[in-house]
């Protein structure tokens, strides 16, 4: 749309810049430019202007939009970012995106989800105007025993991206939640689908939630134990989602192009944020949580992202999370 073209402009100028300039370099006319910022005002960004000098941003409201994106981003990674108000799930409409032919590196981001998708057919909770739902589409030409380095690696990217765009450190629980203060403040989830003759991943659709400025009360009861926000944890700051999102973006970014060379670095990140070792931990088949888990103690990270963990009845298994669910004795972690 014109007006995040505009904003995406009149963002990245440090000074005020002129219609006619803004004109020139999106091809319309100065009425256009603007009906633009005249929208943009009506949805609470502060757009100073002078005659002589053009226009100034002096203030955004915490809107997710692709020009409060795009701002933040290099000029030209853009094209492949989706932004809408609301959507069912990001992770549906990015499937739809790819089976169209959509590269690598295209991302959908919403502001709110009504059918946010959790771990084995859960509800992410979605709330309008606090989280980051985003889903970023990904082909890695690898074969599906690389799904855990996937996801691991993807923990480590929103980590970093936390850490780039806020200042603030985040702890890992095996396998991908993100914590702070341990309670879960973001949830991955990775959608693949594989080539039936190679065995190669064709698609990796990857869902990144993030809990920003909820506060107490948007999150449901039996998720008050376990669940946070950045906000709630930082004495109820504020903090400008959008350039959460491009933190992201640009982490994932780094991913896939380091895919599967950097190595090293994410495992590496991933056992130093990784809080589940150590802790004692009881164990369950994915398909029996509700029955009686094994306890013991996780004692390491292998080089596959496997949880290896000594029992209580002296045994040691390594895990894997496609088999297995840990939860912490003591606790979410």
């Amino acid at each position: 749309m014109l007006k995040d073209d505009v904003l995406t402009i009149i963002s990245k100028e440090d000074g005020y810049i002129s219609g006619e300039n803004i004109s020139r370099k999106l091809g319309v006319t100065r009425a256009a430019i603007n009906t633009a910022v005249k929208t943009l005002r009506q949805e609470g960004y502060e757009i100073e202007s002078s005659t002589n000098k053009g226009y100034l941003l002096k203030n955004s409201p915490d809107i997710i939009s692709k020009g409060s994106i795009a701002a933040l981003l290099p000029t030209g990674r853009t094209g492949d970012i989706n932004v809408f108000d609301t959507v069912g799930s990001t992770n549906t409409v990015l499937k739809g995106l790819a089976a169209e032919g959509a590269p690598s590196g295209t991302v959908v981001v919403a502001d709110h989800q009504s059918s946010g998708k959790g771990r084995r057919g859960r509800n992410f909770v979605s709330p309008s105007g606090v989280g980051i739902y985003l889903s970023y589409l990904f082909r890695p030409e690898s074969g599906f025993d690389k799904i855990s380095d996937l996801t691991s690696w993807t923990a480590v990217a929103v980590a970093d991206a936390i850490k780039n765009a806020y200042g603030l450190d985040t702890q890992i629980k095996w396998v991908n939640d993100l914590l702070m203060n341990r309670k879960k403040i973001c949830g991955i989830l990775t959608e693949v689908s594989v080539e039936g003759e190679s065995g190669f991943i064709d698609t990796s659709i990857i869902g990144i939630g993030v809990n920003v400025n909820e506060k107490p009360e948007d999150f449901p009861s039996e998720l008050s134990d376990v669940a946070t926000s950045l906000s709630i944890e930082n004495d109820g700051k504020t903090f400008f989602r959008s350039k959460l999102a491009a933190e992201i973006i640009r982490s994932m970014d780094r991913l896939k192009d380091g895919w599967p060379d950097n190595s090293d670095y994410y495992l590496g990140r991933y056992r130093e944020l990784n809080i589940t070792t150590g802790s004692k931990v009881t164990a369950y088949k994915l398909m029996s949580e509700n029955g009686n888990g094994r306890t013991g103690t996780a004692i390491a990270i292998n080089d596959d992202y496997s949880l290896k963990v000594k029992f209580d009845d002296g045994s040691i298994e390594d895990l894997k999370s496609g088999e297995v669910s840990v939860r912490g004795l003591y606790g979410y972690t």
